[in-house]
């Protein structure tokens, strides 16, 4: 069977990599990608085959819908001749349509209530998998339907978190501890993202009142907003160069500021201390991991409040909970793909 995976996006890569390499002793795969944040850098660091089909055409409304057919006839164009069975994608808008024009089925996945993207992917897509933590109606109403709704147990980060081994977390010496303080990790609000329409650029004075006290170390999302955040006037904050996996990244981590986005909710699953400054309307799997304590959610903190914050918080361990769900969503994702390619 060939399977095709579409990345439309890097936090994906973490979310099937092991689906990947359980499923290609036995199946043939096929993994497109575009180039948006750090995703061809992981890929690459995970030693997967891929090729780009397309590119992203960054945060302008009018942009994204003009390259939205583009690449669909791109990614059409490079499947035909290749003749996938199958095709999953989480986030994907692209996906679900392109196997549509193939005449091939589909498994959607999502968790971002906001996307308006998720309208066509919904109506194109044969099987719908969302967290049990979001709304059903929801979905429903940019254009889903019940029978092809699958709810897995968790959050999506649980489908791959709760095998640690195979990404690589056990203990390792801390990258950024040489002075003896404490370092926060920092994650930027997604500015080319579709759904996003909070603030740009309002992290800057909260990063400055921290230097004094704290290792900063900033995760762009890319290339551009890597260079706003090597001005000088962000001197002593630390830009990272390339993306970093969580096997570096956690056992550094005293604290984890994220703008909103996957590793927001990697690090509170994983039990790290973490707070959301997210200035956009909340997931309902955002609100989840807020109610029960696992993430804080103060868009407006100051850095006296992350001090303090950092002061009174230690880690927690992984949630047990969500990563004993998360096995469980991984066998039924696996079992959903499977099944998908025996359905007329």
């Amino acid at each position: 069977m060939n399977i095709w995976f579409d990345i439309s996006n890097s936090p994906h890569i973490n979310l099937f990599a092991s689906l990947i390499r359980e499923l290609r002793t036995q199946h043939e795969i096929i993994i497109t990608c575009r180039p948006l944040a750090n995703t061809i850098d992981l890929l690459t660091g995970y030693g997967f085959e891929f090729d780009v089909v397309g590119k992203h055409y960054g945060a302008s409304k009018l942009r994204k819908a003009y390259g939205y057919p583009i690449r669909v006839a791109e990614l059409y164009g490079y499947l035909r001749g290749r003749k996938p069975d199958v095709a999953i994608s989480h986030s994907s808008f692209h996906s679900p349509v392109v196997a549509r024009l193939l005449g091939i089925r589909a498994i959607y996945m999502n968790d971002n209530e906001h996307a308006l993207g998720n309208v066509p992917a919904f109506l194109a897509a044969h099987t719908i998998m969302i967290p049990e933590y979001l709304d059903i109606r929801r979905v429903l109403r940019q254009g889903a339907t019940r029978k092809k709704v699958v709810r897995y147990p968790g959050v999506k980060e649980g489908i791959y978190l709760w095998n640690s081994s195979d990404l690589h977390i056990p203990s390792r010496a801390p990258l950024f501890r040489s002075d003896g303080r404490r370092t926060v990790f920092v994650r930027p609000e997604p500015w080319a993202a579709q759904y996003y329409s909070g603030r740009v650029n309002f992290l800057g004075p909260l990063l400055l009142s921290l230097r004094e006290h704290v290792n900063v170390v900033l995760l762009p999302r890319g290339r551009e907003q890597a260079e706003y955040f090597r001005k000088d006037a962000f001197n002593g904050i630390t830009v990272l160069e390339a993306a970093l996996g969580l096997a570096d990244i956690v056992p550094s981590c005293d604290l984890f500021l994220g703008a909103g986005g996957t590793m927001t909710r990697e690090m509170a699953v994983l039990g790290i201390p973490t707070i959301s400054v997210y200035q956009s309307a909340l997931l309902d799997v955002d609100r989840y991991l807020i109610s029960n304590g696992l993430l804080m959610h103060s868009p407006e903190i100051t850095g006296e409040g992350v001090l303090r914050f950092l002061e009174n918080t230690g880690r927690k361990g992984p949630n047990r909970a969500l990563l004993d769900k998360g096995r469980r969503a991984y066998d039924l994702v696996k079992h959903t793909l499977l099944e998908e390619v025996q359905t007329p």
